[in-house]
């Protein structure tokens, strides 16, 4: 059974910092590419961020400079850290994992940011 738990959601001020969580289990994690999105209220979902099975990274232009996706595959885990956070990165944040015709997603974790 595969299962991505997101953690690290939360309310924090414009200009604040979070780092957002993913655990894998039921996949063997290093074959999958990692990649998180974000769906914020009437808009679709969206690339966040995605990192490659060998370590590639490539960013959305809304959060280049900004935020910055990385793994550990000793922990199964895949983060997302975020720092200069704006209102507009409001949404509720995905972890995705993929490979060839498999496809997964987490449960999703809420991001607030106040002005």
């Amino acid at each position: 059974q595969v299962q991505l738990v997101e953690s690290g959601g939360n309310l924090v001020q414009a200009g604040g910092s979070l780092r957002l969580s993913c655990a894998a289990s039921g996949i063997i994690f290093s074959t999958y590419a990692m990649a998180w999105y974000r769906q914020a209220p009437g808009k679709q979902r969206e690339l966040v961020a995605h990192v490659t099975v060998g370590g590639n990274t490539n960013y959305a232009d809304s959060v280049k400079g900004r935020f910055t996706i990385s793994r550990d595959n000793a922990k199964n885990t895949v983060y997302l850290q975020m720092n200069s956070l704006k209102p507009e990165d409001t949404a509720v944040y995905y972890c995705n994992a993929r490979r060839a015709f498999f496809d997964y997603w987490g449960q999703g974790t809420q991001v607030t940011v106040s002005s």
